[in-house]
């Protein structure tokens, strides 16, 4: 096996300088780079990545923490992440937290004890023990998708978003919406998106039914209760309903469906993620668009910053949207 010591002598230079070369620090004059260039690519030496390790004290491992692995907003948003830090040497270490805060912390502790050289959390709530975690970390770390306190933080404009989709929804003749939301751990999910849906009504004097407003989990049935329970007063009930997600929305499609209640002629319906099925489900489903590849990417840039002792250690990013109106709304 070749060694550091072999290439130094077949360059006839320091072991020093050789270790310069690999890790493109310190000076070495062109001559005596060259020489060492042509001793790798002749003996085809590869540095020990546990050796590189140990001396420049990086690992090149990011860790990159997902609420629910399975999910293709995870998926978008790790191929955006790994499309750029691939490109600058790193490799990505997946941690599922499942969707629990003890878990987020189990994972924030194990990739600490891990050494890597930076996090990547999708946060999905901003609970105090949580917090106190991230704030015990030794390990620069960049949240997406919750405005972390003290952390730079790359956001989707939910409120808006949100907003301004209640607003194209009125702007099809609806007065009576419903919401399907979820539980409110989940401050931009949760409380934004929310926040978004009732300030709409309110600027055009639309009244909020309280049974019309549900939530659950982040899941496809949870979306099919909601409804379910929206429509449980046959007598009184919207002419729309806006999900907070699409996967609630398509549930809630379903249990329409089951009811032969006609899309969009009796009930409207609109959701948040561009997903891939929003495209193909019948009618195509109204949704708004993050570009969660593209969010991926400026998480890793902004961690990239850390990385490399930039001055704009708290910056926060907000997101622009892409609304799409389809069959499901009219």
């Amino acid at each position: 096996m070749v060694t550091i010591l072999d290439i130094a002598k077949l360059a006839e230079v320091s072991r020093t300088t050789v270790s310069r070369v690999l890790n493109d620090s310190g000076y070495v004059s062109d001559k005596a780079r060259v020489k060492v260039l042509e001793a790798i690519e002749q003996t085809g030496y590869v540095p020990s990545e546990q050796a590189k390790s140990l001396r420049t004290k990086k690992t090149k491992v990011i860790g990159v923490i997902l609420p629910k692995i399975s999910t293709e907003t995870a998926s978008r948003v790790v191929d955006g992440i790994d499309h750029v830090l691939s490109e600058k040497g790193y490799q990505i270490l997946l941690a599922n937290a499942n969707l629990q805060v003890e878990k987020e912390i189990e994972q924030l502790k194990l990739l600490e004890s891990r050494r890597v050289d930076g996090i990547i959390l999708l946060a999905t709530n901003l609970e105090e023990k949580l917090l106190k975690a991230i704030a015990d970390l030794n390990v620069p770390l960049v949240a997406l998708g919750q405005d972390v306190p003290g952390i730079p933080s790359i956001v989707y404009d939910d409120y808006r978003s949100a907003k301004e989709l209640t607003e194209t929804i009125i702007s099809k003749g609806h007065k009576h919406i419903g919401f399907i939301g979820v539980y409110e751990t989940d401050e931009a999910v949760g409380k934004v998106r929310k926040q978004g849906y009732m300030d709409a009504m309110k600027d055009h004097g639309l009244v909020i039914e309280e049974a019309w407003i549900q939530k659950g989990k982040f899941d496809i049935e949870s979306g099919y209760d909601a409804m379910k329970k929206i429509l449980s007063n046959s007598n009184h009930t919207p002419t729309a309903t806006f999900a907070v997600t699409d996967r609630l929305a398509i549930g809630a499609m379903e249990y329409l469906k089951e009811k032969q209640i006609v899309i969009p002629d009796q009930m409207a319906i609109a959701g948040i993620g561009a997903s891939e099925i929003s495209k193909y489900v019948s009618p195509r489903l109204t949704t708004v668009d993050y570009n969660n590849e593209n969010a991926g990417m400026e998480t890793a840039r902004l961690l990239l910053d850390q990385l490399n002792g930039s001055e704009e250690k708290m910056r926060k990013l907000s997101m622009d949207y892409r609304l799409i109106v389809r069959d499901s709304l009219r």
